[in-house]
């Protein structure tokens, strides 16, 4: 049977399928299939009219212009605030903070259908991004008040902690995974870690073991509010944000521990592999490649401190040199060899 037989049959078997695959057909093709009375010209008509008047998806667009939006309003609010302090006075800014944190919250819950514990379906992005907005202002309005008024005295853990509670209400009765975001990081800051990626690195003192118990405590909190949350099905769709910073907590607390208790690192690396295995269980079980190669990563990175810290501990010779260069040559074959195997086997479960 040819080609043109072929289609034949397909459209008297099933129009409807054929019309539907066509949509997508460049004008000329349909011209063509016309002129060889494989379609019909109602059907050509029919199609050529759907092509012109198709909608078209600007859904990504208007979430950046929305996004960018919100950023520019709040830069700009807070250039103009800096040029023109003296004339505008503390109090009107603190009130006009006020005021527009408020609307949007009010706009959100007039909008809003209610609380409830299932995923919510997506509304418009106006009130996602209105509400974005005005949990920024929130903690713009929080911080303000403290630095100029002093409104918590020397309590500053109570500037993290009001907007991390609003925040975590928000969460839940918008069902918002941005707001929940925030709250998490709030929560971080709250317990004295700052996780912004530049601030990670420069402003937290990894020696510091009470900063090391903190995150094993955080990191163990999100863990449980993940499970909780699909163990009782209350937005089971925040699992992964709370796994996802969980997860980042306890490797890094784990690695810090490692370094910082470095004449107990062998105690140390039990944490770290009991971290690693359940990890990598809830990864293959989960089909989850993202979490097995941060899994893989943080492990590797643990591993390769403590041999490094063996081989060099008594001897920094050229030969523990070309030992840890092959080291590192063959460890990173090998880890790409698991990541590529691993990630074959969890497309076949």
């Amino acid at each position: 049977m040819d080609v043109k037989g072929l289609l034949l049959l397909v459209y008297g078997a099933n129009r409807f399928t054929l019309e539907i695959n066509l949509l997508f057909m460049n004008t000329s093709i349909l011209e063509q299939l016309y002129r060889q009375g494989i379609i019909d010209e109602e059907l050509l008509t029919k199609i050529k009219a759907a092509e012109e008047n198709k909608p078209v998806a600007i859904n990504y667009e208007l979430k950046t212009l929305m996004y960018a939006g919100i950023l520019l309003l709040t830069t700009g609010l807070g250039i103009i605030v800096y040029k023109n302090l003296d004339s505008i006075g503390h109090l009107a800014i603190v009130l006009f903070i006020a005021i527009a944190t408020l609307g949007c919250f009010s706009f959100c819950i007039k909008k809003s259908g209610g609380f409830t514990t299932k995923k919510v379906a997506a509304s418009n992005l106006l009130t996602d991004y209105t509400l974005l907005l005005g949990c920024l202002l929130l903690l713009i309005f929080i911080a303000y008040i403290q630095y100029e008024y002093n409104a918590f005295g020397n309590r500053w853990g109570m500037a993290t902690f009001i907007p991390m509670i609003v925040l975590f209400i928000a969460a839940y009765y918008f069902d918002h995974l941005g707001v929940l975001s925030l709250a998490i990081v709030n929560l971080a800051a709250w317990a004295g870690i700052t996780i912004t990626p530049l601030r990670l690195l420069q402003e937290n003192d990894f020696s510091n073991s009470r900063l090391i118990f903190t995150g094993f405590a955080i990191g163990g909190l999100l863990m449980l509010l993940a499970f909780l949350s699909v163990k009782r099905d209350i937005k089971s769709h925040f699992y992964f944000t709370y796994k996802n910073f969980g997860t980042h907590f306890l490797f890094i607390a784990a690695i810090a521990a490692l370094i910082h208790f470095d004449k107990s690192y062998l105690l140390w690396i039990i944490p770290l592999i009991a971290i690693a295995y359940l990890q990598f269980r809830a990864a293959v079980k989960e089909r989850s490649f993202y979490f097995l190669v941060i899994t893989a990563l943080y492990f590797y990175a643990g591993i390769s401190y403590i041999f490094i810290h063996v081989l060099f501990q008594n001897d920094f010779s050229e030969g523990a040199l070309y030992i840890a260069l092959f080291y590192f040559i063959f460890s990173a074959f090998a880890l790409i060899f698991f990541l590529i195997r691993y990630n074959k086997l969890l497309k076949t479960l």
